[in-house]
């Protein structure tokens, strides 16, 4: 779920950033509005990108569309295909089908790079809140399920709405990232550089994550109050 000037290797402690266009990332419900506007703005990056849904048919026709608003090189391919061909997979999947996808796809997973966006929240009519979740977030719920993938936690606060406007040059956000390895985090931090506006921070452990994801539930608060797009900008960094 999304709420509503960076250049590769731009984000604090970058150092030598990797080079995120050697790698071709995988956007599992890549369909969904934060999986298209995730695809389009790196495919837009030089980043080739494959989008993953559950029928192979509505991945490639989506990502043609993509493709068409953003240039680049974006593919559409079923969950297991995506996984497959990607060496860093982003799980944009609704939450209510997270641990189901993901168990499904330990294997296709194993020795990659994930990234874990989703957020686990409730709807009432007092308004958005955070889900408990027994792991304690949907990316320390990844980690148990993927033993054999490297998992960390990014692009939870970005604004659908905004990422998809093609209209919008820079995005003007920062990207909290979070895990347990060095290598991993300097790459997904990486990957949010090379989208003009963003900037990667590195946020903490994984274990973290779950402040993070609920966090978006007090964004969406905000968009809703003040009818913004709004993200987060950490300062003095």
């Amino acid at each position: 779920m999304s709420t509503d000037t960076g250049s590769t290797g731009s984000g604090p402690d970058s150092g030598d950033a990797p080079d995120v266009t050697a790698h071709t990332v995988a956007v599992l419900g890549g369909t969904g509005p934060q999986g298209r506007g995730l695809a389009g703005r790196f495919a837009a990056a030089g980043i080739p990108v494959v989008l993953g849904s559950r029928e192979a048919a509505r991945a490639a026709s989506v990502a043609a569309d993509v493709q068409a608003s953003w240039g680049g090189s974006v593919t559409g391919a079923a969950n297991a295909d995506a996984a497959r061909a990607a060496d860093v997979v982003v799980v944009a999947c609704p939450w209510d089908g997270h641990a189901d996808l993901l168990r499904d796809l330990a294997d296709q997973l194993a020795g990659k790079v994930v990234v874990d966006c989703v957020n686990p929240l409730g709807f009432d009519k007092q308004g958005p809140y955070a889900l408990r979740v027994e792991e304690g977030s949907a990316a320390q719920q990844a980690a148990e399920l993927l033993p054999g993938s490297t998992v960390t936690a990014a692009f939870h606060h970005l604004s659908a709405v905004l990422l998809e406007d093609t209209e919008v040059a820079s995005l003007d956000t920062d990207v909290l990232v979070l895990g347990d390895d060095r290598a991993a985090t300097d790459l997904v931090r990486a990957l949010a550089d090379a989208v003009p506006g963003l900037r990667g921070v590195y946020a903490g452990r994984l274990r973290n994550a779950g402040q993070v994801e609920a966090l978006t539930a007090n964004l969406i608060a905000v968009n809703r109050r003040y009818k913004a797009h709004a993200g987060v900008r950490v300062t003095d960094v």
